[in-house]
């Protein structure tokens, strides 16, 4: 068997998330039948994490293993041929055996969006959280300085998910905002060695009560200390949310 490796895009709006559901349209249940077709074998997909109903990818990890002889650039144009329009493939390659998407990834980049004011962009409101607040982005920046570096974030971790550890080391909290044709968006990026279950949009629902000023900057470190999800902000929509990247050793 040859084990293989794609790269792809998605937009989740219409996806009940990643994961295989009976009866339900899910990104690794359209791959998977896809793959079949393509194949004519059954194929098993695993990514690098499951994203949730309404969340996109721009760099979603993919491995799967195969008895094919079709060279990996004869997969990827067969499976942009046969895919519908919210998938994308960039790119296919062989891997070792040994190679898991999740256990071998070094770190990871989300994106969450947020589009605050009066003006509305009514074309982008499946990708963005749209909120009436004009956000303080200062205080927001320097809520997130306290989360650089190696933490135990349990209290942005929603339950549904069970892990070994809570503690996560974050590379870089971007906050930045940039124009739009007619409206400005606001961009958090989040980059760290991994991630526990909503932890973007659990740590994007906690700054955006700081950037409304109903709570201020130094509030993040009774958060942290907490430990108690009951503690921290909202968990943001998921339809903001990206998957941008996910690392690997060359």
């Amino acid at each position: 068997m040859r084990h293989f490796k794609l790269t792809l895009a998605y937009d989740g709006t219409d996806f009940i998330g990643w994961q295989r559901q009976p009866g339900r349209r899910t990104v690794q249940g359209v791959l998977e039948q896809t793959l079949a077709g393509i194949l004519q074998e059954t194929v098993i997909c695993k990514s690098s994490g499951r994203t949730d109903s309404g969340v996109h990818a721009f760099g979603q990890v993919v491995c799967f293993k195969s008895a094919t002889r079709h060279p990996p650039e004869a997969i990827t144009k067969a499976l942009n041929a046969e895919l519908p329009e919210d998938i994308f493939v960039f790119e296919t390659t062989e891997v070792p055996a040994e190679f898991n998407p999740i256990r071998d990834a070094l770190r990871k980049r989300y994106r969450y969006v947020v589009q605050d004011g009066r003006v509305r962009d009514i074309f982008a409101h499946h990708c963005t959280w749209q909120i009436h607040t004009r956000l303080d982005l200062d205080a927001m920046r320097q809520a997130a300085v306290a989360l650089i570096g190696t933490h135990d974030l349990m209290s942005f971790e929603s339950h549904g998910s069970s892990r070994l550890t809570t503690v996560r080391t974050i590379y870089e909290l971007l906050i930045e905002r940039r124009q739009g044709e007619r409206t400005d968006h606001v961009v958090i990026e989040v980059e760290a060695d991994g991630f526990l279950y909503n932890m973007v949009r659990n740590i994007v629902g906690t700054l955006v009560q700081i950037g409304k000023n109903k709570k201020p900057p130094e509030w993040i470190l009774d958060v942290l200390a907490a430990k108690d999800r009951r503690v921290a902000g909202m968990t943001a929509p998921p339809q903001g949310l990206f998957l941008l990247w996910v690392e690997y050793q060359e």
